[in-house]
C-alpha cells in the first residue's frame, strides 16, 4: 500500500511540475511575517526554488527530443549520402546474392556427376561380381579349378579401377567445398591401400607364354610381301610373315627397299638373329647375290584370294621383275577376304603352305587372322631371350632416351592425336573416333590427373590451329599442361646429334619410328582409335613391360558429341 501511494505522490508531483513549466513565475521577496504568525506550508526558500528551476528545464528538453531526432534524422541521412558509395554498397549486396546462387549449382552439378560416377561404379562391381563369385573356396589338396575367366592380375586391375572411381567420386563431391580461389586439389586418398593408380601392367613369366621355336631349314625361304597401308602397317605385316617363317620352318626374305621401305633405317635385324641365336632374317640384297642377281619365287601361295588374289597387283608384279624377282602365277589356298577375314589355326597354315621348294610366297598378310592369343602375348608367338623381336634401331632408341631426358623427364604422359585424314575415316564407322578438340582435352585432362604427370608429349599430324586450341583447353588445377613436340633442328641442342652425324636427320620414317619410341617410354599412353601407329606403340609398350594400367584411346568408352555427315 505504501508502495502504490509513493508511486500516486510521484504521478501528481510530475504532473504539477509539467503544469507549472507552462507558467511564467517571477521571483519577489516573501512578504514580511509577524513573528507571532506561524510559518506558511507553502513557503519555498530560494534554494529550493533553483533546483526546481533545472529540473524544469530538463524536462523540457526531454519533452521536446521528437522535435531534436527530426532536425538531425534529415542530416545524418545527408551526411551518409555524401559519404558512400551506395552503388558499391547495393553491388556487394548483389554479389553475395550471385555467390549464393553459383554455389548451390555447382553443389548440385557435382552431386549428379558424383550420381553418374556411382552408377558406373555400380556397374563396374555387378562385373567383377559375375566374373568372381563363382570362384571355389580354397580347400587343401583341392585340384579343382575356377570357372572364371579373371585371373589374379586381372582381378587386382578391376579392384583398382574402382578404387580409382571411388577417389574421383570423392574429389567432384568436395571441390564445391573449396574455399576462396584456391585451386589445389583435395587429397582424399587413404594411406592404408598404398596403391598407384597408374601401376605397370605385370607381365607373365617368359615360361608362362606359348611360344613356338624358329629353326630354319637350310636354304629355305619365305619371301616377305606387304603392300597395305604406311609403315605402321608393314611392320604388323612383317611380324606375321615372322610367325608364318617359323612355323613353315623358313629363313625370312626382307623386301627390298626398290619394292617396299628401307627397314634397315628404322629396324635392326641384327638384333632379331641375336635374339634367336641364329639366322632367321636375311635381306634381300643378300639372297639376290647368294642367287646371282636373279630370284625366282618357286610357289607363290595366296593367304588371300579377295578382292584380288594374295593382294599384289600387276603394278607391283612388274615393280618385282624390275628389281630381278619372277615367280609363277598367284594361287589361292582358300577363299578368304581381307574385308571379313577368318580365324585360321596352326594347324591350318602348316597343312596348307608347306613346301618342299626352296623359296615360297604367300602374299600380304597384314589382315591375317591367325591365333590372335599367342601373337598378342608380351614378347609375341616366337620364343628368343628378349623382350621383343621388332624394335627401333640402336640410333633411334638412344636419340629418344636423349630427347625425354632433354625435354620430358621421367613422368610424361604421351599422346597419339592423329587428324589427318582421320575424320572421314573415323565416321564411316559405327563408332566415330574423330573427338572434337574441347572433348578430346577434356579425356586427356582426366589422364593427366589420374597419372599425376607435369608435361605431355604430343606426336600428331594436326594442324597448328587444331594443336593450339588443344593447348589452350588442356588445364589441371588453373595451369596449362603443355604440350611439347619435337623441335626442328637446332645445332645448339644435341639430343638429334647421332640422327644428324649418320645421315637419318629428316627421313620421314626414322622421325616416324622416334615418335613411337618417346610415346613407348612415357609413363603413360593415350593413343588414336583404329590406328595402326597407336597399335604399335601398345605392342612396343606391351613388350617392354612400360605399359600402364592408365593406358587407353583417346577418350575411350565415349562417342563424339557431334558427328557431321557423310558425304
Amino acid at each position: 500500500m505504501e508502495r502504490d501511494s509513493s508511486s500516486s505522490d510521484e504521478d501528481d508531483d510530475r504532473q504539477n511540475l509539467i503544469e507549472q513549466n507552462d507558467t511564467k513565475h517571477h521571483y519577489s521577496p516573501p512578504p514580511a511575517q509577524n513573528q507571532d504568525q506561524p510559518p506558511s506550508t507553502f513557503h519555498i526558500s530560494v534554494n529550493d526554488f533553483h533546483l526546481d528551476t533545472i529540473r524544469r528545464r530538463f524536462l523540457h528538453f526531454l519533452h521536446n527530443k521528437r522535435c531534436l531526432f527530426a532536425i538531425l534524422l534529415p542530416l545524418l541521412i545527408l551526411i551518409l549520402f555524401f559519404s558512400t558509395d551506395l552503388r558499391h554498397l547495393f553491388s556487394f549486396s548483389s554479389d553475395l546474392r550471385l555467390d549464393s546462387l553459383s554455389s548451390r549449382d555447382r553443389m548440385r552439378e557435382s552431386e549428379l556427376q558424383a550420381l553418374y560416377l556411382l552408377k558406373q561404379q555400380q556397374l563396374g562391381l555387378f562385373t567383377l561380381w559375375n566374373h568372381t563369385h563363382t570362384l571355389p573356396l580354397p580347400k587343401s589338396n583341392s585340384n579343382s579349378t575356377s570357372t572364371s575367366n579373371y585371373s589374379q592380375s586381372d582381378l587386382n586391375l578391376a579392384v583398382l579401377n574402382q578404387i580409382s572411381l571411388n577417389r574421383q567420386i570423392q574429389q567432384i563431391l568436395l571441390s564445391p567445398h573449396r574455399t576462396g580461389d584456391s585451386s589445389e586439389p583435395i587429397d582424399v586418398s587413404d594411406p592404408r591401400f598404398g596403391f598407384d593408380t597408374c601401376a605397370k601392367v605385370g607381365q607373365k613369366n617368359k615360361n608362362e607364354r606359348r611360344t613356338i621355336e624358329w629353326k630354319p631349314k637350310p636354304n629355305k625361304y619365305l619371301f616377305a610381301i606387304c603392300l597395305s597401308g604406311q609403315m605402321s602397317n608393314h611392320l604388323i605385316c612383317l611380324e606375321k610373315h615372322m610367325f608364318f617363317a617359323a612355323l613353315l620352318n623358313r629363313v625370312l626374305v626382307i623386301p627390298s627397299s626398290k619394292f617396299d621401305y628401307q627397314y634397315d633405317r628404322v629396324l635392326d635385324f641384327d638384333h632379331i638373329n641375336k635374339c634367336l641365336g641364329r639366322k632367321v632374317i636375311i635381306s634381300f640384297e643378300d639372297l639376290l647375290e647368294a642367287k646371282k642377281n636373279h630370284l625366282h619365287v618357286d610357289r607363290l601361295f595366296c593367304y588371300f584370294s579377295l578382292p584380288q588374289p594374295c593382294y599384289l597387283d600387276e603394278e607391283h608384279i612388274k615393280k618385282l621383275k624390275s628389281i630381278g624377282v619372277s615367280m609363277g602365277k598367284p594361287e589361292p589356298i582358300w577363299k578368304e577376304d581381307i574385308r571379313n577375314p577368318n580365324k585360321r589355326t596352326v594347324q591350318d597354315v602348316e597343312s596348307k603352305f608347306s613346301s618342299d621348294e626352296d623359296v615360297i610366297a604367300i602374299g600380304d598378310v597384314f589382315f591375317a587372322d591367325l591365333e590372335q592369343d599367342w601373337v598378342m602375348q608380351p614378347g609375341g608367338p616366337i620364343a628368343h631371350q628378349c623382350k621383343t623381336l621388332i624394335e627401333p634401331s640402336r640410333l633411334i632408341m638412344l636419340t629418344a632416351q636423349r630427347f625425354v631426358q632433354t625435354f620430358l623427364g621421367k613422368n610424361f604422359v604421351a599422346l597419339h592425336f592423329r587428324r589427318h585424314g582421320f575424320l572421314k575415316f573415323c565416321n564411316v564407322k559405327t563408332h566415330s573416333c574423330f573427338f572434337p578438340i574441347p572433348q578430346a582435352a577434356d579425356c586427356i585432362t582426366q589422364v593427366v590427373e589420374k597419372a599425376g604427370a607435369p608435361v605431355i608429349y604430343l606426336s600428331t599430324d594436326a594442324a597448328e590451329s587444331e594443336t593450339s586450341l588443344l593447348q589452350s583447353l588442356v588445364v589441371l588445377n588453373g595451369k596449362a599442361v603443355p604440350l611439347v613436340k619435337r623441335p626442328a633442328r637446332n645445332s645448339a641442342e644435341k639430343w638429334d646429334a647421332l640422327l644428324y652425324r649418320h645421315g637419318l636427320e629428316g627421313d620421314s620414317q626414322v622421325e616416324a619410328m622416334l615418335d613411337k619410341t618417346i610415346c613407348a617410354m612415357s609413363s603413360v599412353f593415350i593413343g588414336a582409335p583404329g590406328s595402326t601407329f597407336t597399335e604399335d606403340i601398345l605392342r612396343l609398350r606391351k613388350d617392354w613391360g612400360s605399359a600402364s594400367m592408365c593406358d587407353e584411346y583417346l577418350c575411350q568408352g565415349e562417342e563424339p558429341n557431334f558427328i557431321a555427315d557423310n558425304e
